[in-house]
């Protein structure tokens, strides 16, 4: 089935129509139900009902910009100060965490900022990040990637090794979310961690009229890719990558990791400060790592050696691009980081003491530096 750029952009517009539709429908609901012996608004004080307006007005603003709701589900507040909620990415149910209310700015239009995970991850990673950096008066969105945290899985395993799950799919994934949650002549700044990082750099590229800029957070250097395999070990990865594959030692290599233990010993390997891999983080990585099918998208993932590399990336890029590095990283070492400040779209190199996930494991020094990048875009 073709569907044409113009076509695409007539079905988003019907599909924003009929979620401004259904919320209205939904606030003469509430008025209705109000007239039935509700307080009134006169009955509450003052400042609850400003901040029940305000709330109400982040909520229909960037409700009605979001692509088709996912049968069935409403956004649900699972932390304070975060909502979660799911839409539809070609077929699936992908699903994306925002921040439940935006500070009041000075009357400027403050784009959206995006936030990707990594490999392993999801937006809970960004549980610490998202409501702090909506108090500059940014929309703040996380998303699940395709095949990672509750967002669908579909199996891999009847089609080609990585024609699913690669960065062409999750970028194409990022520009759609992106598209959604923006206004038609509004960019988005993407955040990135890790491998998604690939994926928002390709985004960029793709669609530089979308994306105002990239921050990169510790970006997945792709060190087994083939390009950076020498010729001898190359035959032996692709054999080990699909013997894991293929063969029982796949399911019980990630069985091994898949368990509390397991997830808490490869995070206190990247995580330089110990005190941050916390339960309630093991959790929030493991349980998503439960569901079915994520053994076979990690093994799909793992097998993948081609596809573009930040090098090549960075020098295609053409939006500015800020770097943020955890010096103790163990898995991306900075010295091999900062060769990529010599990049012309690269602005800025900053490097903090933290290991791979600088925003999880030192969120008061990285949320900061977030926002002053998101503010050069105001």
């Amino acid at each position: 089935k073709v569907c044409t750029p113009k076509k695409r952009t007539q079905d988003r517009a019907i599909d924003r129509e009929r979620i401004r539709m259904n919320i209205t429908t939904m606030r003469a609901g509430s008025a209705s139900c109000a007239s039935l012996g509700r307080p009134t608004t006169s009955a509450r004080p003052k400042g609850r009902e400003e901040r029940r307006e305000r709330r109400e007005r982040s909520h229909v603003t960037a409700a009605s910009s979001l692509p088709e709701a996912a049968v069935g589900m409403e956004e649900q507040e699972i932390r304070p100060g975060t909502l979660e909620g799911y839409v539809s990415f070609r077929g699936h149910k992908v699903r994306y965490h925002r921040a439940a209310e935006t500070a009041e700015d000075d009357g400027r239009r403050k784009p959206p900022v995006l936030l990707i995970h990594g490999f392993g991850g999801n937006a809970d990673h960004f549980r610490k990040n998202i409501a702090e950096l909506a108090k500059a008066g940014n929309r703040v969105y996380a998303l699940d990637l395709l095949g990672y945290g509750r967002s669908d899985k579909p199996s891999p395993s009847k089609i080609s090794t990585n024609t699913l799950y690669n960065f062409d799919t999750w970028s194409d994934q990022v520009l759609e979310f992106a598209e959604s949650i923006s206004r038609e002549d509004e960019k988005v700044l993407i955040c990135c961690n890790s491998v998604g990082g690939i994926a928002g750099l390709e985004a960029a590229i793709k669609q530089p009229n979308k994306v105002a800029s990239v921050m990169l957070m510790n970006v997945s250097l792709r060190m087994l890719h083939e390009k950076k395999q020498s010729e001898f070990a190359r035959p032996f990865v692709a054999a080990l990558q699909k013997t894991l594959r293929t063969t029982k030692l796949g399911p019980w290599f990630f069985s091994q990791i898949a368990t509390p233990q397991g997830v808490k010993n490869v995070l206190r390997q990247c995580y330089h400060d110990a005190s941050a891999v916390t339960d309630e983080l093991v959790e929030c990585i493991l349980q998503p790592g439960l569901e079915p099918n994520a053994v076979n998208v990690f093994l799909d993932f793992i097998s993948y050696s081609t596809g573009p590399l930040p090098e090549e990336q960075l020098a295609a890029c053409p939006v500015p691009t800020s770097i943020l590095w955890g010096v103790h990283d163990p898995w991306e070492k900075v010295e091999w980081g900062r060769a990529l400040a010599a990049y012309p779209c690269v602005e800025e190199f900053v490097e903090v003491e933290a290991g791979h996930c600088p925003m999880d494991e030192a969120p008061g020094m990285v949320n900061p530096l977030i926002a002053a990048w998101m503010s050069r875009y105001d």
